[in-house]
Protein backbone atom coordinates (compact mmCIF):
# COMPACT_ATOMS: atom_id res chain seq x y z
CA UNK A 1 0.00 0.00 0.00
CA UNK A 2 1.22 3.54 -1.04
CA UNK A 3 0.61 6.44 1.21
CA UNK A 4 0.51 9.83 -0.11
CA UNK A 5 2.41 12.46 1.46
CA UNK A 6 0.94 15.76 0.22
CA UNK A 7 3.60 18.60 0.41
CA UNK A 8 3.14 20.75 3.83
CA UNK A 9 3.59 24.19 2.69
CA UNK A 10 4.06 27.00 5.09
CA UNK A 11 3.18 30.21 4.78
CA UNK A 12 4.72 32.79 6.39
CA UNK A 13 2.68 34.95 8.57
CA UNK A 14 3.16 38.81 7.22
CA UNK A 15 4.67 40.74 10.23
CA UNK A 16 3.02 43.94 11.62
CA UNK A 17 5.47 45.93 9.86
CA UNK A 18 4.97 44.77 6.55
CA UNK A 19 0.75 45.50 6.99
CA UNK A 20 -0.30 47.76 3.71
CA UNK A 21 -1.69 50.36 5.71
CA UNK A 22 -3.96 53.51 4.32
CA UNK A 23 -2.89 57.22 5.18
CA UNK A 24 -5.11 57.26 7.94
CA UNK A 25 -4.02 53.94 9.60
CA UNK A 26 -0.59 54.69 9.14
CA UNK A 27 -1.15 58.32 10.76
CA UNK A 28 -2.58 56.75 14.07
CA UNK A 29 0.10 54.15 14.27
CA UNK A 30 2.74 56.37 13.89
CA UNK A 31 1.48 59.03 16.50
CA UNK A 32 0.37 56.56 18.95
CA UNK A 33 4.53 55.23 19.38
CA UNK A 34 6.23 58.69 19.58
CA UNK A 35 7.57 59.91 22.15
CA UNK A 36 5.71 62.62 24.21
CA UNK A 37 7.53 66.16 22.28
CA UNK A 38 8.59 64.63 18.99
CA UNK A 39 6.32 66.32 16.46
CA UNK A 40 3.08 64.33 15.28
CA UNK A 41 1.67 63.77 11.69
CA UNK A 42 -0.83 65.08 9.84
CA UNK A 43 -2.66 64.42 6.62
CA UNK A 44 -0.95 67.25 4.96
CA UNK A 45 2.77 66.36 5.64
CA UNK A 46 1.79 62.81 4.80
CA UNK A 47 1.08 64.23 1.73
CA UNK A 48 4.14 66.52 1.02
CA UNK A 49 5.88 63.60 2.06
CA UNK A 50 4.85 61.39 -0.99
CA UNK A 51 4.79 64.38 -2.96
CA UNK A 52 8.73 65.08 -1.87
CA UNK A 53 9.65 60.78 -2.35
CA UNK A 54 7.09 59.22 -4.97
CA UNK A 55 9.34 55.95 -5.51
CA UNK A 56 8.23 54.98 -2.46
CA UNK A 57 4.81 54.57 -3.37
CA UNK A 58 4.41 52.29 -6.02
CA UNK A 59 1.24 50.46 -7.19
CA UNK A 60 -1.45 51.90 -4.89
CA UNK A 61 0.82 54.48 -2.46
CA UNK A 62 0.12 52.69 0.78
CA UNK A 63 2.15 52.89 3.64
CA UNK A 64 3.65 50.19 5.46
CA UNK A 65 6.07 50.19 9.27
CA UNK A 66 8.61 48.72 7.94
CA UNK A 67 9.50 51.25 4.51
CA UNK A 68 8.34 54.19 5.75
CA UNK A 69 8.47 55.33 9.83
CA UNK A 70 12.49 55.72 9.87
CA UNK A 71 12.32 57.59 6.98
CA UNK A 72 9.64 59.82 8.04
CA UNK A 73 11.33 60.26 11.40
CA UNK A 74 14.12 61.44 9.73
CA UNK A 75 12.07 64.03 7.55
CA UNK A 76 9.82 64.96 9.88
CA UNK A 77 11.96 67.25 12.17
CA UNK A 78 12.70 69.78 9.08
CA UNK A 79 9.51 69.52 7.54
CA UNK A 80 7.24 71.00 10.32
Amino acid sequence: MVLSNPMKVKIKPIATDEILLSDTEFLASFNKNMPTGYPHLTVALLNKFKEVHPSLFKGKGLWTLDQHRKRIINWLPQNV
